[in-house]
C-alpha cells in the first residue's frame, strides 16, 4: 500500500487540482481519460517494464539510457527535461498558484508569482529533497480530503441542501453535454480531446511516458522490496486513479452548472459573485469553489493547496538541478568537481530556473485551460523520448546513433505537425512517436546491418510472468474503466 500511495501522492498535485478541475468545467468528464487510462497504462508499466528495470539492476531513467545507449544521449535528453521542466512544469505551476491566490485572496497575478517563488526558493535551497518527501504524503491526504469536501459541499449547494446525490442528479440533468468520454468532432473542444483517437491515438504516448519513464514517478516503485510487492503498489494506485475525476474533475462540472443558473448564484449572495470561472477563465472554477467552504475548512484546503503548489515547485527545482549538475556540469565542465560546488551550482541552477519560471509564468495568463497547456508543450518532447524507451527496452537491434539521431530529429517533427491546421495536438503525439520510431529502425538497420546491438537488452520468457492477485486486480481494473466509458460514452 505504501508504493500505491506514494505513486498518488507523487502524482496528485496542485496543477492537478486546480488544472483538471479548470479542464472539467471547460470540457466535461471527457477529461477524466487522463486518470482512467492512466489506471491501465500503471498495469502495463507494472507487467512489461518494472521487470526489466528491477532484473537488470536499473534504479534510475538516466542510468538507463547511459547503459542501454550512451552518455551523448543522456546529455541530450538532460536538456529536454531540464527545458520541460522549466518552461512548461515550473512557469504552469507557478502560473496556477498564483491564479489561486488571487481568487481566493485578491492578490495581483505578479504578486503571487513572485512570493511563491521566494516561497519555493527557501523550501527548495534550504529544506532539500527530505523537506520535499516527508510533506508529500500529508499534503495529498489534506488535498483529497479538501477535494472531497468541495466536490460534497458544491453539490449540496446546487441542491439547495437535500444532499449531494440529488445535487449530483441536478448536475447530470442540467449538463448532460459535460458527461460524455468521446467528445464528437463538432465539439469545440475537440482538439484537445479527438473523441476515439484518445483511446487509440497520442493519450497513451503521454500516458506511457509519464509513469514509465518519468524518474520522478518510477523510482517510486524501484525502491521496492521485490517485483512482486512493486507490482501489488502499481495494481493499487491503478484502483486510485479510477477515484480521482470524482474529487478533481466533477467540481469543475458542478461549478460550471453554478454559475450558469441565476437562481443557484443568487443563494450565493455576494461571495459567491467573485472571481467566476467563465469562457477563457475556466482555471478559476476550483479556487472559486474553495471560497465556498466554511471558513475554518476553507483556511485548511487553502494551505494544502499552497503547501503542494511551493512542494511541486521545490521537487521540479531539484530535479533541474540535480540533471544539470550531474548530467552536464559533472559530465563536460568540472568532472572534478567538488561536493561543494556541486550544491552550489545546483544552487544557482535552481535559482536561475526559477527566474525565468517567473518571467514566463506571468505569460500564461491567455491561455484557458493550463492542464491542456502541460500536456500539450509535454508532447513536444515525450513522444521522441517514449520511442526511444521502448525501441530500447524491446527491440534489442536499436544502436545508439540511431537513437541519438531519432532524438534530435522528433522536435523537429513535433513542432512541423503542431503547423497543421486542425489536427489535435493528441493526434501529434501519437504521429511524432511513429515518425520516431520509424527513424530510429531505419538508421539502425543502416548502422547496425540488421545485427542486435551489444548493449540490446536479453528478455527471456518468464521475465513477465506476474502473480494471481495482480492478473485479478488488472481484470478488475479493465472492467471498472469499461464499465466506466459504457456509461459515459
Amino acid at each position: 500500500w505504501a508504493i500505491g500511495a506514494s505513486l498518488i501522492a507523487a502524482n496528485i498535485s496542485a496543477e492537478q487540482f486546480i488544472g483538471m478541475s479548470g479542464s472539467g468545467f471547460a470540457v466535461g468528464l471527457a477529461i477524466a481519460s487522463y486518470e482512467w487510462m492512466a489506471a491501465i497504462t500503471l498495469l502495463i508499466v507494472g507487467k512489461y517494464f518494472l521487470p526489466i528495470f528491477i532484473e537488470k539492476g536499473l534504479y534510475t531513467i538516466p542510468e538507463f539510457v547511459e547503459k542501454r545507449f550512451s552518455t551523448n544521449l543522456k546529455t541530450i535528453l538532460a536538456v529536454f527535461w531540464i527545458a520541460l521542466y522549466i518552461f512548461v512544469n515550473l512557469s504552469s505551476v507557478l502560473y496556477l498558484g498564483a491564479l489561486a491566490f488571487e481568487t481566493i485572496m485578491g492578490i495581483p497575478m505578479i504578486y503571487g508569482v513572485i512570493g511563491l517563488g521566494l516561497f519555493a526558493a527557501v523550501y527548495s535551497l534550504y529544506g532539500g529533497l527530505s523537506a520535499v518527501a516527508w510533506t508529500d504524503v500529508i499534503q495529498v491526504v489534506f488535498l483529497v480530503l479538501g477535494g472531497m469536501v468541495t466536490t460534497y459541499l458544491a453539490l449540496d449547494i446546487l441542491s439547495d441542501g437535500q444532499g449531494f446525490m440529488i445535487g449530483f442528479k441536478q448536475v447530470l440533468d442540467a449538463a448532460p453535454d459535460k458527461f460524455h468520454m468521446i467528445l464528437d468532432q463538432a465539439n469545440d473542444q475537440y482538439t484537445n480531446l479527438p473523441g476515439i483517437w484518445v483511446l487509440i491515438g497520442g493519450l497513451w504516448v503521454a500516458n506511457i511516458y509519464y509513469w514509465g519513464f518519468n524518474q520522478y514517478i518510477i523510482q517510486r516503485t524501484l525502491a521496492a522490496k521485490s517485483l512482486g510487492e512493486a507490482q501489488k503498489g502499481i495494481a493499487l494506485a491503478a484502483f486510485l486513479k479510477m477515484i480521482i475525476p470524482f474529487i478533481v474533475v466533477l467540481p469543475g462540472i458542478a461549478a460550471y452548472v453554478m454559475v450558469n443558473d441565476p437562481e443557484i448564484m443568487a443563494r450565493l449572495g455576494a461571495s459567491g459573485q467573485m472571481n467566476l470561472p467563465g469562457v477563457g477563465s475556466s482555471d478559476k472554477a476550483y479556487p472559486w469553489l474553495l471560497q465556498l467552504l466554511p471558513t475554518g475548512l476553507k483556511g485548511l484546503a487553502f494551505a494544502a493547496l499552497t503547501a503542494a503548489v511551493v512542494s511541486s515547485l521545490a521537487s521540479m527545482l531539484n530535479s533541474t538541478a540535480t540533471i544539470f549538475t550531474m548530467d552536464i556540469y559533472k559530465q563536460y565542465i568540472n568532472k572534478n568537481a567538488s561536493d561543494n560546488q556541486i550544491v552550489n551550482i545546483g544552487r544557482l541552477t535552481a535559482g536561475a530556473a526559477l527566474v525565468i519560471a517567473c518571467i514566463m509564468a506571468p505569460l500564461l495568463g491567455g491561455i484557458d485551460q493550463a492542464f491542456q497547456f502541460i500536456q500539450e508543450y509535454t508532447g513536444i518532447v515525450s513522444p521522441g523520448i517514449l520511442a526511444i524507451f521502448l525501441l530500447g527496452l524491446f527491440w534489442k537491434k536499436t544502436t545508439n546513433q540511431a537513437a541519438i539521431w531519432g532524438a534530435v530529429l522528433s522536435i523537429p517533427i513535433a513542432i512541423c505537425l503542431k503547423f497543421i491546421p486542425g489536427l489535435p495536438f493528441m493526434n501529434q503525439m501519437g504521429l511524432t512517436a511513429i515518425g520516431t520510431m520509424l527513424v530510429i529502425v531505419l538508421i539502425s538497420f543502416r548502422t547496425g546491418s540488421g545485427k542486435d546491438d551489444p548493449k540490446g537488452i536479453d528478455l527471456h520468457k518468464g521475465l513477465f510472468a506476474t502473480s494471481p492477485v495482480f492478473n485479478i486486480s488488472a481484470f478488475v481494473i479493465c472492467i471498472l474503466t469499461a464499465v466506466l466509458y459504457a456509461i459515459f460514452w
